[in-house]
């Protein structure tokens, strides 16, 4: 078997190690050593020598089943058996995405076990998977995103084969499959690509140390690493999109920025293949550049995540302001979310004092994914402490009603769909002792910041922080989470149901609220050519004055009380779906008539059989912590 390694710091040699065998590879032009290697085949464990020095794996080692430190074994990739010749994807704009940690999903924590789970998912009615960091980290649990290996899917749960029958499984199922994917720093323990060559620089630095070297001298190799590892996930493991993790820490100051030159690989991948695929960013910058296509100076991703849609129903839903919450917490910066993703859209935040973010004016309501809840607003919490053990039942489905009837791309985290009781916490399996302990401390210093008492922050390196994260699946049986779980798989089927509450450009929903009552009022209108009639209200697409408040423009609310407007803008004149939510403690009237659709009064899941509204005044009548989806006359 022929193998070539990228090397240039190798000044002597470069050897490969396979048993008692050493064999020396010839050098190259620009750093790269190749040779025939002897007994070298698929299943056979090798490691790579630089200038004589300790076997360390292939950069591009593609399985390392003694864990990070140990030798890699050889793939074959074409020898799986794959059924999914028939697999043509899915379509990211309509998809619901459900977030998965491989190793807190199922009992057994491996690929396998996550496969016994998948008719659940189903059942709930989601599009995708979106499985957190699966390339090999030291040790057998933990988040992924200390990832050494990229090429390698982690052994602990079931190496490139397993996570192949994963996939396969999953598209027999009519399910997609997004990695996520982390080409903005390497983890610490078992990272030896610097002996081999400039794959970091000092021109740069993240919060991680060294940035990824991929504009400073040696680059072009360091691109190719990155650019072809997210086609081996794409090409060789079937999966149909890749989350790319803080891909603000990516720092280019090439020409053509490496996302750039990613994406134009996956769109000629993706012809090849005959099939859509995805690239997500992970970014906190608001910038609509990631998104857009590169013929327009973007990057030409498809989608980004919208945090400040997290920040701005969480602040509203349970009264927290420390931290990066300081900057939410009004009705009126949720309804900017519920509009455009962005609250910050180009204006003055207290947190950072700066003006933050652009304007999404333009782009696609695809182009975002929003969540309630995920890995890092649940995990990076100092207990690790879900919604559910934060707000009350009929806040929780006030936050799935806001979320499954968003004009973006709605996902779910693992367990959320049913409010499980078990926190999702920072667990890490480090097998260097030191570091273990360093990231220990760093973990109480960081929250002691933030008044924790340090003997309430769990430790990352005690297994039991990691057995209290995985889920219990037992508690679908109990009354209140089921009710829970058919209440996520109502609005799920209604969102199918109704081409009102797909997504939709940002900046088209109405929304009306009252900042002291505490209701608020999405109106989505119809989609062109849908069939169903288009709202007169929503002509020029600024939004209406209704109530006392409507988020108007991209960037701000318009005030005033005209109640007699209400049945204009929300009922009576035309078309549309509105979600009407009560946040009070008492009863209220908001401006909303038409038919219900779904309902929860009370924190009861309700789902009668559609039923015409009494108006109280013009209006629907919502009993503390109540939502309602209506289809408007």
């Amino acid at each position: 078997m022929i193998i070539s390694v990228w090397a240039p710091r190798a000044e002597r040699s470069v050897e490969v190690v396979v048993g008692d065998l050493r064999t020396a590879l010839a050098p190259g032009p620009r750093g790269r050593w190749s040779g025939e290697v002897p007994g070298l085949g698929p299943g056979v464990e090798y490691a790579l020598s630089v200038d004589g020095g300790p076997p360390r794996p292939d950069p591009r080692s593609a399985h390392q089943p003694h864990g990070v430190h140990g030798p890699s074994r050889v793939v074959d990739h074409d020898a799986f058996a794959w059924t999914d010749a028939a697999w043509r994807g899915f379509h990211l704009p309509g998809a619901v995405l459900y977030e998965v940690h491989v190793g807190t999903f199922s009992e057994t924590g491996t690929f396998a076990g996550a496969i016994e789970r998948l008719d659940h998912l189903v059942a709930l009615g989601v599009d995708a998977v979106e499985l957190m960091p699966v390339a090999e980290f030291s040790g057998r649990r933990g988040w992924g995103y200390d990832g050494v290996d990229l090429w390698a899917p982690h052994d602990a749960y079931g190496g490139p084969d397993g996570l192949k029958r994963l996939v396969d499984a999953c598209h027999a199922r009519g399910l997609g499959v997004i990695v996520d994917v982390v080409y903005n720093h390497l983890g610490p323990e078992g990272n030896f690509l610097a002996g081999f060559g400039p794959y970091f620089g000092d021109q740069h630095h993240t919060n991680w140390g060294q940035a990824v070297n991929v504009d400073g001298p040696g680059s072009d190799e360091v691109r190719a690493f990155v650019v072809e590892n997210a086609l081996m996930w794409l090409g060789d493991v079937h999966a149909d999109g890749l989350r790319l993790d803080a891909v603000h820490a990516i720092t280019d100051d090439s020409a053509r920025h490496v996302l750039e030159q990613m994406a134009d690989a996956v769109r000629a991948l993706e012809g090849h293949l005959r099939r859509p695929l995805w690239l997500i960013a992970e970014s906190d910058r608001n910038d609509p550049r990631y998104v857009q296509p590169t013929a327009l100076g973007g990057y030409g991703l498809d989608a980004s995540w919208a945090d400040e849609w997290h920040h701005a129903l969480h602040a509203v839903l349970t009264g927290e302001r420390s931290g990066y919450y300081e900057d939410f917490g009004t009705l009126a910066q949720l309804a900017s979310a519920l509009r455009q993703a962005w609250v910050y859209a180009g204006t003055y935040s207290a947190h950072r004092d700066r003006v933050h973010g652009r304007s999404p004016a333009g782009l696609p309501g695809g182009a975002f994914v929003v969540s309630a809840q995920n890995h890092d607003q649940i995990g990076n919490r100092a207990a690790g402490d879900r919604l559910s053990r934060l707000v009350s039942p009929g806040r929780l489905r006030i936050a799935a009603a806001l979320l499954l009837t968003a004009p973006f791309v709605p996902m779910l985290f693992q367990g959320e769909e049913w409010g499980a009781s078990n926190p999702f916490q920072y667990f890490t399996d480090h097998e260097d002792a030191e570091l273990g302990a360093t990231v220990s401390a760093g973990r109480r210093r960081e929250f002691a910041y933030f008044g924790w008492d340090p003997a309430d922050v769990p430790d990352p390196q005690d297994p039991e922080t990691f057995r209290r994260s995985v889920l219990r699946w037992d508690e679908l049986a109990e009354r209140g989470h089921a009710e829970l779980l058919d209440w996520h798989r109502r609005l799920i089927a209604l969102r199918r149901a109704r081409p009102e509450l797909g997504t939709a450009p940002a900046g088209s929903p109405e929304v009306a609220f009252d900042e002291e009552a505490g209701w608020l009022v999405v109106r989505r209108p119809a989609p062109p050519g849908s069939g169903v009639a288009a709202s007169a209200a929503s002509a020029g697409g600024s939004g209406v004055a209704s109530g006392s408040g409507v988020a108007a423009g991209g960037s701000g609310v318009a005030s005033g009380s005209d109640v007699d407007a209400w049945p204009t803008a929300f009922g009576g004149t035309g078309g549309g779906v509105a979600v009407a939510v009560n946040l009070s403690d008492v009863e209220r009237v908001v401006p909303v008539t038409g038919t219900v659709l779904l309902s929860s009064p009370g924190g009861l899941a309700v789902a009668p059989a559609a039923r015409d509204v009494a108006p109280a005044g013009g209006g629907l009548v919502l009993p503390p912590e109540g939502v309602a989806i209506v289809a408007l006359p």
